[in-house]
């Protein structure tokens, strides 16, 4: 049977390795850890788990460790009774029981403070759990996968990881490579996002010239996927020609595979006047681009020069353009820059 992959691209040999695993694993119930850097896609992996499991028709549920008050996380995870606690205005069930029948995914678990650690151990060990403020045992029919970007056998080491839950947690571990690491699947998953944000922001695809595609290769990416997919959508806005060459890469990228960022070279017309120079009939029809295109192409850049000048402050960048803070969060959402 094939793997539902779940929207993951490349076929490097790193890669492969891990649907290797993934396709004897996903079957069972077993508990799997997916370990790997920040942006390497470790929730699509594990989603993709999940769809290849016999619990796919159950629901998957989420929930990022990390990101909630860990006063607030217990409830999250196995929900209160009324009263429980101030604002428990009613019963609510906590994840582990949304997810009955289907499948948890504890996202950064390494974050989750010590005390909680135990009643996360105890639901998987005994398959049940007990809402905050509640005196009734629930039976729960879970299968439990992490993910991490720690390394939790030092955070075990520190004091920080309880060893017990870290074993019960790391039946299968899944590492997930991180992009340098992927060789061409850097190729596929550029060009891949590119074009996605070309066709988003309705304009022509972009090429990537072999001597960028060489300096992709060779870039470290240290926000990996995330990074990559980031880095194009700023390309499908920011690129004046319909080629990405090296001059339309970022100087980060020259000083970390060893060379000398390259000053953009800019064609001037002879004949345009010095100064200022409204856009001319040619330049809309070099692009390719009807006039309202052409308008909704300017006003993107100017939008986009203005939340880069402004570091993404959204005031400032509405006061830089003189238009109100609302209005500009509607032409961003528009063009998918927030």
């Amino acid at each position: 049977m094939s793997l539902n992959l779940d929207g993951i691209i490349g076929d490097s040999p790193a890669l492969a390795e891990v649907f290797k695993v993934l396709g004897k694993v996903a079957p069972t119930d077993s508990t799997v850890l997916v370990t790997g850097e920040s942006g390497t896609g470790k929730e699509l992996l594990v989603r993709a788990l999940h769809h290849n499991s016999s619990r796919h028709k159950g629901a998957f549920v989420p929930i990022n460790c990390g990101a909630i008050p860990k006063e607030l996380l217990e409830s999250e995870l196995f929900g209160h009774e009324k009263g429980a606690f101030t604002h428990a205005i009613r019963n609510r069930p906590g994840r582990f029981e949304l997810a009955d029948g289907g499948t948890i995914f504890l996202d950064e678990i390494g974050e989750m403070d010590l005390s909680l650690q135990v009643k996360i151990l105890r639901a998987l060990q005994e398959k049940e759990i007990e809402r905050v403020g509640g005196t009734v045992v629930k039976k729960v029919d879970v299968r439990v996968v992490a993910a991490t970007n720690r390394d939790l056998e030092d955070e075990v080491k520190a004091g920080r990881f309880r060893e017990d839950l870290f074993y019960r947690l790391n039946v299968i571990p899944l590492k997930l490579p991180p992009l340098r690491e992927r060789g061409n699947d850097i190729l596929l998953l550029a060009e891949h996002f590119l074009a996605g944000h070309c066709t988003s922001k309705e304009r022509k695809p972009l090429d990537i010239l072999e001597e960028a595609k060489r300096m992709l290769l060779t870039y470290s990416w240290p926000g990996n996927v995330r990074e990559l997919e980031n880095f194009m959508e700023r390309l499908s806005i920011l690129c004046d020609s319909s080629e990405v060459g090296p001059e339309d890469l970022p100087d980060k990228i020259f000083h970390d595979i060893g060379e000398t960022p390259l000053k953009k070279v800019v064609e001037v017309e002879p004949m345009r006047p010095a100064g200022f120079a409204w856009p001319a009939l040619k330049d809309m029809e070099d692009k390719g681009l009807k006039l309202k295109e052409f308008l909704e192409a300017i006003e993107g850049r100017l939008l986009a020069e203005a939340l880069e000048k402004a570091d993404g402050v959204k005031n400032k960048a509405a006061e830089l353009v003189g238009i109100k803070r609302t209005t500009l969060i509607e032409k961003l959402k528009k063009r998918d820059l927030l």
